[in-house]
């Protein structure tokens, strides 16, 4: 399908040049980022493969539970206007205006097309999608299955009114059965109001693709959430770019982060920011208080399941920047996000574990945090 909202090439001079260097670019139907990918060869994609399937690291997987505190829809609907429910990985569940709004809902055991092999969770979502109340809006970042839960979407969809998507991505919700009315779908800088919450999708380094045929058919995105004076970031997944900086200028400064941090590896740079890379990007953005995301759920990488919160805690304490690791399930203030407990380092106690990050990572980090 080809949406009219994709910049070409002669017609960017109608936009902010900013803005018209950022948009992605269609060739021969696949969507592409503003500048060219590492491209990982034949033979090291094989032998990655082959080391995920036979010799991943035993610490990639929690050995304890990771703490979930419940939650129930009465507790929900007796919460406070801008409040924030972490669920797992990034699927967080925002109350505006006194109504609910989903990010990247992913409630199956494995994010996977089967449910038989694949990413397994380390925990169960604090509550079901049956107990959760009326969603005024499910936003989805991208289309891959850690992102984009089929079960889940066909599950919420008789209790949401939208679903606002980046570009094709609705298409497949259409495709799945769910009513063209409920779908918005975004270019990057395009914006839509739901009762008084704008949202606008933003530019994210990243791809698409849910089987062998169809990589970068549909867009990718992050977003921009305001209500009234609030604005909140949810990056989706993305690697380093210069968009977190043009994001920051045009909708910045933003009260709370949600960035990925998370499935990084140094193989795949282009598409999964290092801990300080995800710092950068909140400096960017211009952002008060972070939120890391993407993780904590699932196995997707080769470091170990809590190297992004320790990195990540460390490093933010190095350079003063505020930040929230609430745990599974934990309710936090949007306008006035509290540090929260290091959860996981009772995790990693249980484990026999060390508790600190070791201090040539962290300088080294430091040294090659980009500008």
């Amino acid at each position: 399908m080809n949406h009219p909202s994709v910049i070409a090439a002669d017609t960017a001079n109608s936009f902010d040049s900013w803005a018209a260097a950022s948009q992605p670019r269609r060739h021969q139907g696949r969507y592409r980022n503003p500048v060219a990918m590492h491209k990982m060869g034949l033979k090291k994609t094989l032998g990655l493969m082959l080391r995920f399937l036979f010799d991943k690291p035993r610490n990639t997987v929690p050995r304890q539970p990771i703490p979930v505190h419940a939650i129930t829809q009465q507790q929900l609907l007796a919460a406070p206007d801008r409040s924030l429910f972490r669920l797992g990985h990034s699927t967080m569940l925002l109350k505006l205006d006194g109504s609910f709004w989903l990010t990247d809902p992913v409630f199956s055991e494995r994010a996977s097309p089967f449910q038989w092999m694949g990413p397994q969770r380390f925990h169960a979502p604090p509550l079901s999608i049956a107990e959760l109340p009326p969603i005024k809006g499910v936003i989805l970042s991208h289309d891959h299955y850690d992102h984009l839960d089929h079960a889940a979407v066909l599950q919420l969809a008789p209790k949401v009114e939208h679903f606002i998507t980046p570009l094709g991505v609705g298409d497949r919700l259409i495709a799945w059965g769910i009513e063209s009315a409920k779908v918005r779908q975004l270019g990057w800088w395009e914006a839509t109001h739901v009762d008084g919450v704008k949202l606008v999708a933003t530019p994210a380094q990243h791809f698409s693709g849910r089987g062998l045929n169809d990589r970068n058919r549909t867009l990718w995105a992050s977003f921009v959430i305001e209500q009234r004076e609030l604005r909140i970031f949810f990056s989706g997944d993305s690697g380093y770019f210069s968009g977190f900086k043009e994001i920051g200028q045009k909708y910045g400064p933003f009260d709370l982060t949600m960035v990925e941090t998370g499935a990084y590896d140094p193989q795949w740079p282009d598409v999964h920011m290092q801990p300080a890379e995800s710092l950068q990007a909140h400096l960017d953005l211009r952002g008060k208080v972070m939120l890391p995301i993407h993780n904590g759920t699932f196995d997707l990488a080769l470091h170990a399941w809590h190297d992004p919160f320790d990195r990540i805690t460390a490093l933010a304490a190095e350079r003063g920047v505020a930040l929230a690791t609430p745990a599974i399930g934990q309710q936090l203030d949007i306008a006035q996000p509290a540090r929260g407990e290091a959860w996981w380092e009772a995790v990693k106690q249980q484990e026999g574990q060390g508790s600190s990050v070791p201090a040539a990572t962290l300088a080294s980090e430091t040294r090659a945090s980009p500008v």
